[in-house]
Parts: structure tokens; C-alpha cells; sequence
């Protein structure tokens, strides 16, 4: 796959960066399996960012990373994936009657409005999200991975006590951070992080960008890919309660997305009149690899095999033709 040379010879410096989205990140997953599959020396990864689901694709991308190279980040890519699927009996029933409900209340079904902290399922849940993420990565060892040379880790969560965005790098990255990441307020309990409340990252930035710029200038990215799973764009006008609900939530999902991204072009803008010193920032091109689905809210939270299986055949699909594209 071709690259664009960046300076004099060596690597383009690459910076992923990957939406949240629930079971609808599967598709992450394909995407960064694919691009493993023909990673090479010509590219150099030099940061990974994930919010939510994202945040597990990139944790498990980069541990694999540095851990054993990218054949051992795609089997944890795909291990966290296979294990998240609700297989069993009991976990499809549960997934059945979730799914159902959220797809009830999307379309203006009026349920009963239900605190995670007044039922155990939903810490029950996120225990298993805990152990599943601990049978693959151990969050001991992550310091000692963080190394200069070793591409940036960021995670992105809200602290709802401050009211701020949050983003934890590198050795902060546990597996709190993790669960924070994807902690849903309607669905799960806030987790606790030196003694502040954080929930989801979808609140924040989704995905973490400008933190990918925060780095010295050695290794600043010459490119920033974005996994996308939110539509950019919609045909028509949305008219049914549960159109609405699915526009609405694709808004709110892309909205830090479209500031993160105009926040890059604002730098390189500066850069190229001159306002920012070239010895210290340099243009950096946004790419995207967009899902360009909209499968609705409710399937945000399926965990169906066969829909995962097809969401990461998918991301393997677009990932594929992303590299063909920048070898025309």
C-alpha cells in the first residue's frame, strides 16, 4: 500500500482515531483488522484515541501493538469482539428483551423510566465488560509499554461531577477509564475516578483528536484516520418519532467529531499563512472511513453474533477500499 512520504524517506506518521457507538463499533473492529493486515514500514502509527466502543478497539489494537506486533492486535481486536457477542441461551434472551425495549422507546413507546441504580442488571453487565476486557489485556502492564517510541494511547470520558471533558493517556489508561468510557448513564452506574463521577465518552470528544496532536514534533501525525460511525449526512427530513430519534442521536454523536476536525483544519489554516511556526506544526490531512449506515438507535445495543459478524465484514469492506483509494 502507498504512502504519502512525509519527509525525505521516512514513514508517514498515522494517528487513528475511533468513534464510539455501541455494538455499531464492530464495525471498528473490521476496519482495524484490515489496515493491520497490510501495516507496514512505510506507515508509522503514532497514536490511537477511542471513545466507548471505540475506546475498546483501540485499547486492544494497541496493547496488541505493543505487546506483539499487529498479528497479536488483531487476534485481541477480534477476541474482545467474539467474547462481547451475546452467544448463549440466556444472554441472547437478555439481549432480545434490551434491544426490544430501546427500539420501543425509540419509536415514542411510553416505558417506565428505570435508574441503573435501582436494578442489578446493568452492574451485572458492566461486570462482564470488566472481565472480558481483563482476560485480554493486562491493565498492569500498560505502564511499562509507554514508552516514547510506543504510539500514544488516549481514552476518552466526561467528568459529570466538574462538567469537563476528560481524557486519560497512556499509564492512566485502566480499566475504570475504560468502563467510563462507555458508561451510558441510562444503562449504567457513573464510575468512579479519583474521586470524580465519569460517564460516557459519547459526552465528550468523540473520539479524542486534538490529544493526538498534544505531542512532541517528532511525533505528530502527518495523517489523522477516522473510524466514523455516526452518518454525516441524511436524504430527506426525518418525520416518524423514531427517524427523529436516530437523527438526533447521529447529531449528537458527530457533534465534538466536527469540532475535533475543524479545530485540525483551523491549525493547518494557521500554518499555511504563516501564524504557526513551521518548526513546531506542521498540516496534518483528516481522512475518514465512515460505517455510511444508518441502522437505527435501537441496534446501538444488539449484540447478535450474526450482526457484529456483519458490521466487522463490513469495516473490513470499507477499510479495504480506503487503502485501495490512496494507492490510485
Amino acid at each position: 500500500m502507498a504512502a504519502t512520504d512525509a519527509a525525505g524517506g521516512r514513514p508517514t506518521r498515522v494517528a487513528i482515531a475511533c468513534q464510539g457507538g455501541g455494538s455499531h463499533t464492530a464495525f471498528t473492529a473490521g476496519v482495524l483488522c484490515r489496515l493491520l493486515d497490510d501495516w507496514d514500514e512505510r506507515y508509522e502509527l503514532v497514536g490511537i484515541s477511542g471513545t466507548s466502543g471505540g475506546a475498546f478497539n483501540a485499547l486492544a489494537a494497541w496493547y496488541g501493538l505493543v505487546t506483539d506486533g499487529p498479528e497479536r492486535a488483531r487476534d485481541i481486536v477480534t477476541g474482545v469482539w467474539d467474547d462481547l457477542a451475546a452467544t448463549d441461551g440466556p444472554d441472547r434472551l437478555v439481549n432480545e428483551w434490551v434491544t426490544g425495549l430501546t427500539r420501543l422507546g425509540a419509536t415514542g413507546f411510553p416505558l417506565p423510566a428505570i435508574s441503573p441504580y435501582q436494578v442489578l442488571g446493568p452492574e451485572v453487565g458492566k461486570a462482564r465488560i470488566r472481565e472480558i476486557l481483563e482476560r485480554h489485556i493486562d491493565f498492569e502492564a500498560i505502564p511499562g509499554y509507554c514508552k516514547r517510541s510506543a504510539p500514544e494511547l488516549v481514552v476518552g470520558t466526561v467528568d459529570l461531577n466538574a462538567g469537563v471533558f476528560e481524557t486519560f493517556v497512556d499509564e492512566a489508561v485502566t480499566v475504570e477509564a475504560v468502563l467510563a468510557s462507555a458508561a451510558v448513564p441510562n444503562l449504567f452506574e457513573a464510575v468512579e475516578i479519583d474521586g470524580h463521577l465519569h460517564w460516557d465518552g459519547l459526552f465528550s470528544q468523540n473520539p479524542p483528536i486534538k490529544d493526538l496532536m498534544d505531542v512532541p514534533p517528532d511525533r505528530k501525525p502527518d495523517e489523522i484516520w477516522i473510524v466514523q460511525i455516526n452518518p454525516q449526512s441524511f436524504a430527506g427530513e426525518p418525520r416518524s418519532v423514531e427517524q427523529i430519534t436516530d437523527r438526533r442521536n447521529q447529531l449528537s454523536g458527530n457533534l465534538s467529531l466536527n469540532q475535533e476536525v475543524r479545530f485540525v483544519e483551523k491549525v493547518n489554516e494557521w500554518v499555511a499563512d504563516g501564524t504557526l511556526p513551521s518548526a513546531q506544526f506542521s498540516h496534518i490531512d483528516v481522512h475518514r472511513i465512515e460505517l455510511g449506515r444508518a441502522l437505527g438507535y435501537a441496534t446501538k445495543v444488539d449484540r447478535r453474533p450474526e450482526f457484529l459478524d456483519g458490521l466487522r465484514a463490513l469495516g473490513r469492506e470499507r477499510a479495504a477500499a480506503f487503502l485501495s483509494a490512496r494507492e490510485d
